[in-house]
């Protein structure tokens, strides 16, 4: 009996398997990413060390330093240059070193920023904590109406190039899909140095609560029905960027990891469906994985990968347009069609 091979490459890593759990509080704890390496995870994305961190805990160092200057300038001799300073979320960095040293399995650092500055240096403190890649998660909302469209592609354009000038280990930039013209701007993004891109950030939305009369945010976790606007994106560019591609958002079982993989995905993220059912449900779903591709006769992921991609199924058109009239004409209601629906 031949079995399916399930290895796959990201990022120019060789991975065991095309699950890989996404940035989330999942990687916060180091015996949870045991957990996960033990289910069958192929690598790990640690969550984001988000820019805010490091700009306040730069602000309160040097507040720290210059206390006491006025009274005692000379005492300022004694104390290094700010930039001498690792000052870094140490405890960050103390744990990516503690899972490097834990875990067999490929480490992936992840950044959360949306502006370039001082904080990009920090990409080589990651790398020197022995992080195998880089994901760059920018989550830039642009409210400001004076900020062009162009503005804002020029911002992510110049933010991966600074990131990617500082580093030389892998560097995956995850994005929104909010862009006039998307695959121009993987492109664009790929020329700035990004070696992978992951589609797509899950923005957290604000609400108003009634009670209280004020504005708050709460994280909601996907839904596998929000696989389709990645599985749109990866079967687009799967055939026009050559950097590895992975998927995020809706990954919440079998059926969407083998989805994304036909449309052209390397990996498939998970967060959501492990935060609700638990690390080892990775293993169920890396089971049901290899079921399917060996009932199928796929004998790797290699062979099934990009098989469904725009460039290989009949109707090319499907991925690219809308398809509003065909979907409306043929959906059938719910309710009882000899009632009148609920106006409500």
């Amino acid at each position: 009996m031949v079995v399916t091979d399930l290895s796959t490459t990201y990022l120019g890593m060789r991975l065991r398997n095309p699950l890989v759990p996404s940035a989330s509080p999942l990687g916060a704890n180091l015996d949870t990413l045991l957990r996960l390496e033990g289910a069958g995870a192929a690598a790990v994305v640690l969550p984001s060390l988000f820019e805010e961190q490091i700009v306040h805990e730069e602000i309160e160092i040097a507040r720290l330093l210059a206390l006491g200057a006025d009274s005692q300038p000379e005492a300022g001799s004694y104390f290094p240059e700010l930039e001498d300073y690792n000052t870094g979320p140490s405890g960050y960095l103390r744990h990516l070193e503690a899972a490097k040293r834990a875990l067999s399995i490929p480490v992936i650092a992840s950044v959360n920023g949306a502006t370039e500055g001082g904080w990009t240096h920090h990409a080589r403190l990651l790398e020197g904590a022995g992080a195998d890649a880089l994901e760059l998660n920018v989550y830039l909302v642009a409210a400001d109406p004076r900020l062009s469209s162009a503005d804002v592609e020029h911002r992510y354009v110049d933010l991966v190039g600074t990131v990617a000038s500082e580093i030389s280990i892998p560097l995956a930039v995850k994005i929104a899909p909010y862009f006039t013209s998307l695959a121009n701007m993987a492109a664009r993004l790929v020329d700035a140095g990004a070696e992978g891109l992951v589609l797509f950030n899950r923005f957290v939305q604000p609400e108003i609560d009634l009670e209280e009369l004020r504005v708050v945010t709460r994280a909601h976790l996907s839904s596998p029905e929000e696989v389709r606007l990645p599985l749109r994106w990866i079967s687009i560019l799967r055939d026009h960027v050559e950097v590895s591609l992975a998927a995020s958002s809706g990954v919440h079982g079998a059926a969407e990891v083998l989805k994304l993989l036909l449309a052209g995905a390397d990996v498939t993220m998970m967060a959501s469906a492990l935060l609700e059912r638990g690390p080892e449900y990775l293993g169920v779903v890396l089971g049901e994985v290899a079921e399917w591709l060996d009932a199928h006769d796929y004998h790797s992921v290699e062979q099934a990968r990009g098989s469904m991609s725009q460039r290989s199924v009949p109707d090319p058109s499907a991925f690219a347009r809308v398809q509003y009239m065909r979907a409306l004409t043929s959906y059938t209601p719910t309710y009882n069609s000899g009632t009148a629906p609920d106006q409500g």
